[in-house]
């Protein structure tokens, strides 16, 4: 599954040795992989700051979460003639998303521990803002560019009227440079076709007598030219209504018709661009409570190395792709990273809250198997951690305990902390 839950429990002997019944339990029944997640030592400041900067950053974790999705759809519409590529393509610090999440190190580089917890929260609020910024400049680019290639392959594609006709005709079929005449297109029905040769000569007077050809047709006509005087082109087009003939407007430009070719040439060329096919070999590991990290390092702005590489190994990675999918796919790794960063801070400051101080608690990553065992799963943490809020639990088994201003479900029962991550980002 790509789901994860990122509990915590105090770190005194009784929870370490629930955590290890937990872990029993969970292992023997198959019911989650769980790993230690490891959590920096920050300063607490007061329980004011924490109780505000617990709002904000539950607003901050929704906005990452939102954002990263919408990176990764962006990733999708970019691939779209390689949508089986998009996973390999979404990864955090070179990794698979799974592998970032139950390696997770804090990046001390980047987000200093001494600095205060308001200050870590700003510099990734900053982060994320900044990248949402550049993501709605250069989708909404990608989307004109997009949309303009569909307008014209709409008009190659319509009936004859109303598509472009610059890819049907030539110059050989009409009669240019001329003072007095001018050969005209005539949309004519298919059954419609013995009448029109029969006719079109006497539609008016100064038509040019065998003057007609069939350039091009459809499911439903045939597109004819004819050649007449300039003086009778208003006549000759009321008499071919009547008739049901359609006198198409176009006239010969080569230079306008040679601009719209080179315009869907370079739209094609433009859209390509922005991606081409890369292929990244993913990184994978797994043990049981496992110490074993990947260490995160700073990718910053896809325009400059990243600390630690140089210009030669980013132009490698980065070979074969065009430059939207190459800031998609950094940026998506930095504000994946910057997300799992935010949950950290989260489990950090509702530890605090709930447990209290001095600072003693254990994150744990627990990752259910399967999505039919969560509601046993859930039952079996309940179960362990419920000493450490005898009361809730009570009422929540008891429905007769009524606890004003307390209301409580078997969905949103939480004795210990906990938070949600879900890696389903396409779905």
């Amino acid at each position: 599954m790509s789901e994860f839950w990122l509990i915590s429990a105090p770190g005194d002997k009784e929870n370490l040795q629930a955590l290890e019944r937990m872990n029993t339990v969970t292992s023997k029944s198959n019911l989650s992989y769980n790993t230690k997640f490891m959590i920096p030592d920050f300063k607490v400041g007061t329980l004011d700051s924490l109780l505000g900067l617990s709002d904000e950053l539950g607003k901050l974790d929704i906005f990452a979460e939102s954002l990263i999705k919408r990176m990764a759809q962006s990733v999708v519409d970019v691939m779209e003639d390689a949508k089986g590529k998009v996973q390999e393509n979404l990864l955090a610090n070179g990794a698979d998303l799974t592998s970032f999440v139950t390696h997770f190190e804090w990046d001390m580089a980047k987000y200093p521990a001494k600095q205060p917890l308001v200050s870590i929260a700003d510099t990734l609020a900053k982060q994320l803002a900044q990248i949402e910024t550049d993501l709605k400049s250069r989708t909404a680019a990608y989307s004109t560019l997009k949309t303009n290639l569909e307008n014209l392959e709409k008009k190659s594609t319509g009936n004859l009227f109303t598509r472009t006709l610059s890819d049907i005709v030539s110059k050989e079929d009409f009669v240019l440079g001329s003072e007095y005449l001018i050969t005209l297109l005539v949309i004519v029905p298919k059954p419609s076709y013995a009448q029109w040769q029969k006719t079109y000569e006497s539609l008016s007077d100064m038509v040019v007598p065998r003057s007609t050809k069939l350039i091009a047709e459809d499911n439903e006509g045939g597109l004819f030219t004819v050649t007449l005087f300039r003086k009778v082109i208003d006549d000759f087009k009321t008499k071919a209504k009547e008739n049901k003939f359609t006198v198409r407007e176009f006239y010969y430009d080569e230079k306008e018709i040679k601009r719209e070719r080179e315009e869907m040439t370079r739209l094609l060329s433009d859209k390509k661009q922005q991606y081409q096919t890369s292929c990244v070999a993913l990184k994978k590991g797994s043990s049981t409570f496992p110490d074993h990290k990947v260490k995160v390092t700073p990718l910053g702005n896809p325009d400059r190395p990243a600390a630690g590489q140089n210009g030669r190994e980013r132009e490698s990675e980065g070979e074969g792709e065009g430059p939207l999918l190459r800031w998609l796919k950094v940026n998506f790794s930095e504000a994946f990273i910057a997300w799992i960063h935010i949950k950290a801070l989260r489990v950090f400051v509702e530890s605090v809250l709930r447990y209290g101080l001095p600072v003693n608690f254990q994150a744990v990553l627990l990752q259910p198997h399967k999505k039919s065992s969560t509601k046993r799963l859930r039952e079996v943490l309940n179960s362990v951690f419920r000493h450490l809020d005898e009361v809730a639990a009570a009422s929540r088994l008891d429905a007769s305990v009524e606890i004003p201003g307390l209301q409580l479900s078997n969905q949103d029962y939480f004795p210990y902390v906990y938070f949600h991550i879900d890696l389903g980002l396409l779905d």
